[in-house]
């Protein structure tokens, strides 16, 4: 969990000597927010990229951002603990991952047979399977299954780059099943080294329980799941799948306004797989960020760029779905639109790595390296409103920095399906070093 350092910027600018530096960086992506936070149209390709840089760091934050000759001149170089030398490599900030579900029992490989047989995502619910599946098993898990289960794929996120995350429950349901999940959460936030922002999506599904009997469940989430959830202070956020046959614009509503008078932060998942005018919803409810909008028409696309509703675009699951179309992007980047990227990852849609999205969001959005790269770290930090803290490397951000082995941002996309890692840096401490493995 974030807990910040008490330097003043003087006292970082002068008289802390670092007990970590990078040097020699053929590209240092500091991503300053001089450029705005977020980051939106002709903007998200400006990096603010330094070459031959240097990283010095006191504790778990920055304390210098700059030259290599700078830092030389500016410490005593022998002295310093921790020295990595990042010539030829480049050094950016961690990956913010703002839309995932790792909390959950059970796996579905074998719905890919029938997404090949042409069964449609709906289908395969409608069939008993896909969402209700992993609900039927997360309920029967114990809490310490799911914090081992989370943990696994936390430490591979890890080495993928991800230092910050977002989680949402979901696979449960129940009220005590959704509180299961959150608590599941709560303890990985406490013992992992990644930030975890957790979210309540009691809305994920309407439960076997309750079909044909949608409000209903819609009220039980309202009377009893919230409350207890910001009671216990388990959930940052309230999200809702808003998408036909599933939570109406008119539930979706109704839920989140109530999680806004309980203090939640309202986002939620639309125009997935039909539109639903979800993104008029998301402007008029003041979502911190929306996710998918796929099928997003532009009226709605328009009002949430008047509103600054972040866009978290997800290109791993029409991937995954076997879909033609994806999230318009370039669209949403002329209207000025702010855009995040995440995996979505969950037992649909497996991959734990950033930087795989990063290549689907340039292969299949035509986002550039740039636009990918700025969306999977600063725009990703504002979408957690988090922005203050992570995203870029400034003096007085948390020491949260990955070293590339490869020069420079354009290979992030280009050389794609391996893992590009040499070291990832978390509250200024080498986690993973790819020098060190087995």
């Amino acid at each position: 969990m974030f807990v910040a350092s008490t330097y003043s910027k003087k006292e970082l600018s002068t008289d802390v000597e670092p007990d970590l530096v990078i040097f020699h960086a053929n590209e240092l992506v500091t991503m300053n927010t001089k450029y705005g936070a977020p980051r939106i149209g002709e903007d998200m390709s400006e990096l603010a990229a330094i070459s031959d840089g240097a990283v010095a760091v006191k504790d778990d934050i920055i304390i210098f951002i700059g030259k290599t000759e700078e830092l030389m001149s500016k410490y005593e170089f022998r002295k310093i603990p921790t020295k990595i030398d990042a010539t030829n490599k480049l050094v950016s900030p961690g990956f913010v991952d703002p839309h995932t579900h790792i909390i959950f029992e059970g796996t579905r490989e074998n719905e890919l047979s029938m997404k090949l047989e042409g069964m449609s995502y709906l289908d395969i619910l409608k069939s008993g399977g896909g969402i209700l599946k992993t609900v039927r098993e997360t309920r029967e898990a114990s809490i310490e299954k799911l914090v081992t289960n989370g943990k696994k794929i936390l430490d591979k996120m890890m080495s993928y780059g991800t230092t910050t995350l977002e989680t949402k429950s979901g696979y449960g349901l129940t009220t005590e099943s959704e509180l299961k999940q959150l608590r599941a959460i709560e303890i990985l936030n406490e013992d992992h080294p990644l930030d975890i922002i957790p979210t309540f999506l009691g809305a994920h599904a309407i439960p076997p329980e309750y079909n044909d009997k949608s409000d209903k469940y819609v009220d039980l989430i309202i009377s009893d799941m919230i409350p207890q959830i910001v009671k216990e202070r388990l959930a940052e956020f309230c999200d809702v799948f808003c998408e036909e046959g599933i939570f109406s614009i008119k539930q979706a509503r109704k839920i989140l306004k109530a999680a806004i008078r309980y203090g939640l932060k309202p986002q939620i998942h639309i125009d997935e797989i039909v539109d639903t005018n979800g993104a008029l919803l998301a402007s008029e409810i003041r979502a911190i960020h929306a996710s998918h909008l796929l099928k997003s028409n532009e009226k709605g696309l328009k009002a949430i760029a008047e509103t600054g509703v972040i866009a978290i675009l997800l290109p791993s699951t029409p991937f995954c779905l076997m879909l033609n179309e994806y999230a318009p992007a370039r669209k949403m980047i002329e209207l000025e639109i702010p855009i995040a990227i995440a995996t979505d990852l969950n037992p649909n849609c497996w991959t734990e790595s950033m930087q795989m999205i990063i290549a689907l969001a340039c292969y299949n959005m035509k986002l550039s390296p740039a636009e990918a790269l700025t969306s999977a770290t600063i725009n990703a930090a504002c979408a957690l409103q988090k922005q203050d803290e992570i995203g870029s490397l400034e003096i007085s951000k948390k020491a949260d920095i990955l070293v590339f082995d490869i020069p420079n941002h354009d290979f992030l996309p280009y050389h794609f399906g391996v893992n590009l890692i040499s070291k990832v840096i978390k509250n200024g401490k080498i986690i993973v070093d790819s020098n060190l493995s087995t």
